[in-house]
């Protein structure tokens, strides 16, 4: 069943205990002369105009508050939040009470002095928490629900890449060690081949060994990266047009570990690198926030381009457990020019 359904069921049901725990406590208090009480023909009014500003207010609260504050760890904001449900309440409260109802009916339900600002929106603000906590509560037990459900996604998913792994992975130590034999015989002889053996053996070190980890300071991703595009550079040498560009400062920001790779990867197995006039293009800025990777190249003509794939499918899922929403991540295909950006927080 759709998550969004199920959401609806809940606040439907939520909707049904609330009337009839009022049906109770007319019972409980009224006997049954007061069972109904609120619900007899002619309708309470006024009843039902508490339960429209309550909902209102559990609405906004749930779909509006929560994941801008308490989603977002923002308790601060969220303490404001409250503050503007409470007058939300007291006002729809007041204009289907106060002015429209009264408009029909010629009473007031508060007597003048009673129907002002502050002490009105005081008086409701009891009726508003109530309102406030509920919301709250089921916005948690969702939110719960929903971070459970990612961990266990993120973890079928590190366990089948693991398993691949394991399933295409020659013993690392032999082929550390071959590396290490050609760096030593190349040093004298050859000493550039022989720094770029060395180099090409840091970055299978770092997939293998150090990556494992679920963060990784920027500054090892970025050598990562770099590192990978040097090698690429020697391989086409002079066909290779590519613009590659960092600003900000690259210091021991924690970021997640092979997210980056993802985007730069694509242009050299997806992407048009040998135009002079169109070169692809890879740009990382960095704030004192967060960190941010463009790229753009031109759509080979021998590769089909979409939105959607395994590999994306799956970051999306890993920055979604890690990040909720708090990130950005886009794809855009234009005019056979791919772009991408990611937008990602450091976490502390």
């Amino acid at each position: 069943m759709d998550v969004n359904k199920k959401q609806w069921y809940f606040h439907i049901g939520l909707v049904l205990i609330i009337v009839l725990m009022d049906l109770f406590s007319d019972y409980v208090y009224g006997g049954g002369k007061g069972f109904f009480r609120n619900f007899q023909l002619p309708l309470n009014y006024n009843q039902i105009i508490m339960y429209t500003a309550t909902f209102t207010t559990y609405a906004v609260n749930y779909y509006i508050i929560c994941p801008y504050t308490l989603g977002k760890k923002h308790y601060w904001r969220f303490a404001i939040g409250v503050l503007y449900l409470i007058i939300i309440f007291g006002r729809v409260r007041y204009l289907l009470e106060e002015v429209i109802l009264y408009h029909f009916t010629g009473k007031h339900n508060y007597f003048e002095e009673s129907r002002k600002f502050w002490f009105y929106t005081f008086d409701n603000s009891i009726f508003a928490i109530k309102s406030i906590l509920y919301s709250a509560v089921v916005y948690y037990f969702f939110e719960f629900a929903a971070n459970q459900s990612r961990l266990h996604k993120l973890e079928l998913d590190y366990n089948k890449a693991e398993l691949n792994l394991l399933k295409s992975q020659i013993e690392p130590h032999f082929l550390f060690n071959t590396l290490n034999t050609f760096y030593t015989d190349l040093i004298d002889v050859q000493p550039k081949v022989a720094k770029d053996i060395y180099r090409l053996s840091q970055l299978l070190r770092y997939v293998t060994y150090e990556a494992g980890n679920e963060f990784m300071p920027l500054s090892k991703e970025i050598k990562f990266i770099e590192d990978y595009i040097y090698l690429h550079r020697k391989r086409f040498e002079d066909t290779l047009f590519l613009e590659y560009t960092v600003e900000g400062i690259v210091g021991e920001q924690r970021v997640p570990s092979l997210v980056f790779i993802h985007f730069v990867e694509n242009i050299f197995k997806h992407g048009m690198i040998n135009s002079a006039a169109f070169p692809a293009k890879i740009k990382i800025q960095i704030t004192e926030r967060e960190v941010i990777i463009e790229t753009s190249n031109r759509i080979s003509s021998s590769e089909k381009y979409t939105n959607t794939g395994i590999g994306k499918d799956n970051l999306e899922r890993r920055l979604s457990a890690i990040y909720k929403e708090d990130f950005v991540l886009l794809y855009t295909n234009s005019n056979d020019v791919f772009t991408t950006l990611l937008q990602l927080p450091f976490k502390i």
